[in-house]
């Protein structure tokens, strides 16, 4: 009898033990379901957006920063986690660009036409990646439908500061007013050009100067080519190379000609900033992110901003400026938003 029992108790013992071990084991698995479950959830409701800047960095006051400008607002607005990367060469922009895709960022910005090569070759090695980038067409990255291209009607601010210009120089009784251009490319010989035909519309007399810095970073450079200038006789210097171009800004302050800022509205720097030509990069990163995020990313296509959309146009005037300057060049930009000044050149000559 004492040995039936032992051995019944043992029996009991080891039935407990064993639905102990499966319960725990169910308990582990479901702990194990719901802990994915968390995760997954988490991560589909946070969008994530990359930034990767060109050389000029963020501190250039005016292209890279307002590019940044658009993803803190739409971190506050949207909700976006954001991140940037900066490059310190044109060699950083294939790993910084591959680096945001491959840590699953759900749209990622390239900030320049300089990254177009690197912009390409990325969203090919990641087709089911979401990209954007700033001056650059749809169409000159081979026409990936993953890749939206933000583009902007320089031109037309371009032409608008050039009007200022060449009153400006009427004004000052000067004849020659000058462009200091970072690099050759599109977006900057828009701007220029537009500015040249601006100037001559407002006084068919000025001469059109312009240079390359070949540098959109180094002041020096830029300050150098507005120095030139100055010598030659311009009474009005455009600085269309981001932040290189604050050098540019510096001479015409040193020899008390004005200056006129790009991309932001950069008549903070000083009264001798007669106004800026806007470009309006924050609002196209902004838009861009919130259309990806709402599940319309515009992939295939580029998004235009011209002054018709408020996407470009002409900043503060100095107080310094010469009277009824502001007033006539904010009439010539009604007739251009109503239509009646096109044909605006987009080349240099």
């Amino acid at each position: 009898m004492r040995l039936d029992r032992r051995i019944d108790r043992m029996r009991t013992i080891a039935l407990v033990g064993v639905a102990l071990a499966l319960a725990l084991i169910a308990a582990g698995c479901g702990s194990k379901k719901q802990a994915s479950s968390t995760t997954t959830t988490t991560a589909s409701s946070t969008f994530k957006v990359g930034l990767s800047t060109d050389t000029g960095g963020l501190n250039d006051r005016s292209f890279n920063h307002l590019a940044y400008v658009g993803m803190l607002r739409a971190e506050k607005k949207l909700g976006v986690k954001g991140r940037v990367i900066l490059a310190n060469s044109s060699a950083d922009y294939i790993p910084n660009l591959t680096a945001l895709a491959q840590q699953g960022y759900d749209l990622i910005i390239g900030v320049g036409f300089t990254e177009i090569q690197a912009m390409a070759a990325v969203a090919k090695q990641f087709p089911k990646k979401h990209f954007a980038i700033v001056d650059v067409s749809n169409a000159d990255e081979n026409h990936l439908p993953n890749v939206e291209g933000l583009l902007f009607r320089e031109q037309e601010a371009g032409y608008l500061a050039g009007y200022a210009a060449g009153l400006a120089a009427k004004d000052r009784a000067g004849k020659v007013v000058s462009t200091v251009g970072g690099q050759k490319q599109p977006p900057v010989d828009r701007y220029i050009a537009g500015f040249q035909a601006g100037a001559k519309a407002a006084f068919p007399g000025v001469t059109t100067l312009n240079g390359y810095s070949q540098d959109f970073s180094n002041q020096a450079k830029c300050k150098e080519v507005a120095l030139n200038q100055i010598a030659a006789g311009s009474v009005v210097v455009f600085q269309v190379a981001g932040g290189c171009g604050l050098g540019a800004l510096d001479a015409a302050q040193e020899h008390n000609v004005w200056g006129i800022g790009v991309d932001a509205d950069q008549g903070y720097i000083g009264p001798y900033v007669l106004t800026s030509a806007l470009k309006r990069v924050d609002t196209a990163v902004y838009d861009a992110i919130q259309s990806a995020q709402a599940g319309k990313f515009q992939g295939g296509r580029d998004a235009v901003y011209g002054i018709d959309v408020n996407g470009v146009g002409i900043g503060k005037f100095s107080p310094k400026a010469p009277a009824g300057i502001a007033a006539s060049v904010r009439k010539v930009e009604a007739q251009m938003k109503a239509g009646k000044i096109t044909d605006i050149p987009t080349t240099v000559k």
